[in-house]
């Protein structure tokens, strides 16, 4: 059976899935407040994603290889580079090999219109960030998280000539730029910066400018902070030189052990499909350890989708990204709690939705 060739589709429509948009499911009216995460939380999530994540051998010996693949759909964006599992467990047979025969969406809408399109059978399974995910999984849109391909990709910088330092104080009275006020980069960091004493409403101006242009912005004086994901932040630190100074990485230090792209399914598919569930989430894991120790290939691989960002840029970002970070199970299920507990302390959850119950809701165990 040949594989499908990429189509490429773009969701407009304004609608909205109102699926249960009432949030009293996950309300703590009639339970004690969930405990958040201790600091031996790190420790407990590595030896469960250690011993939850089975060799590469021994997945793929559980199929018989005489039976016909499973059709699916799966959404992703071709622009986001950290999504480079996708085509490489395409190109490289992952797929393939655990039973799959994928066709690839290309995604143009915006992220709730990618769930709702999971949530209605549209696509079977998709990628996204899990800080836009979040919010419209608490609305009630009907999709379970089974998986994840990576670690953070989204940092901060600051212009070093505005007196900006890694003192997170030098950013009082000073704007930030971002590509969007609900952008993945604007979120994370209003939580980073709030748990360093600022007050992201007040002390701090988040302004919005195209992507391509923060840094012209910044060179105007009009901001004096950048926050966004690679590629665009890399390929603005290239044009400028010595310009910028790193202030966070959702990659690095506290944050090295946390998901970033998660892996979601309607979850009627997901129950009723759970073996091809199942083989979603072992393809992709089996790619993001290949882009671990492949990261010069997995560029050429990606280059083909996405043309714009140079091979050799490409390659020095791969390598950098946490592909070997790519939990599902319960170390998924306590990474999105701890998720929710920060989102909710932001206000970006509602004050009653339970961290624990919340995060038990909308992640599933495909693999159990």
């Amino acid at each position: 059976m040949t594989r499908k060739t990429q189509t490429e589709i773009d969701r407009t429509q304004d609608s909205r899935c109102a699926h249960g948009a009432d949030c009293g499911a996950f309300g703590a009216l009639d339970a004690p407040e969930a405990t958040e995460p201790s600091l031996s939380r790190r420790a407990l999530i590595r030896a469960g994603a250690a011993a939850g994540a089975l060799g590469s051998a021994a997945w793929f010996s559980g199929r018989a290889g005489a039976q016909p693949r499973q059709k699916i759909t799966f959404a992703w964006s071709q622009a986001s580079f950290c999504h480079s599992p996708i085509p490489v467990a395409l190109e490289r047979g992952f797929f393939e090999r655990n039973g799959l025969d994928v066709e690839l969406l290309n995604w143009g809408g915006s992220a709730d219109q990618l769930l709702e399109a999971l949530a209605t059978g549209k696509a079977d399974a998709g990628a996204g960030l899990i800080h836009r995910w979040i919010k419209p999984l608490e609305a009630g849109l009907d999709v379970k998280l089974i998986g994840s391909v990576h670690g953070g990709c989204l940092r901060l910088v600051g212009l070093k000539s505005a007196g900006v330092t890694l003192d997170p104080s030098t950013l009082k009275g000073k704007t930030i730029g971002v590509a969007d006020l609900n952008s993945p980069a604007k979120q994370f960091y209003s939580i980073h910066l709030a748990k360093r004493g600022l007050d992201v409403d007040k002390d701090i101006e988040w302004r919005v400018y195209p992507a391509d242009l923060l840094d012209v912005a910044a060179k105007k004086g009009e901001i004096q902070a950048i926050a966004d994901g690679d590629p665009n932040l890399y390929l603005i630190e290239k044009r400028n030189p010595g310009t910028f100074l790193e202030l966070g990485n959702s990659a690095k230090n506290e944050y090295a052990e946390s998901i970033c792209c998660v892996i979601g399914a309607g979850a009627k598919f997901a129950r009723a499909n759970k073996p091809a569930a199942a083989s979603v989430v072992r393809a992709l894991t089996q790619a993001s350890d290949y882009i671990a120790e492949n990261p010069n290939e997995t560029a050429k691989i990606f280059a083909r989708y996405s043309p714009k960002v140079p091979v050799e840029d490409l390659q020095r970002l791969l390598a950098e990204l946490t592909f070997k970070h790519h939990p599902h199970g319960k170390p998924l299920r306590d990474e999105v709690q701890a998720f929710a507990a920060d989102f909710r302390t932001a206000g970006v959850l509602k004050k009653q939705t339970d961290p624990g119950r919340f995060a038990s809701h909308i992640t599933l165990d495909v693999l159990a």
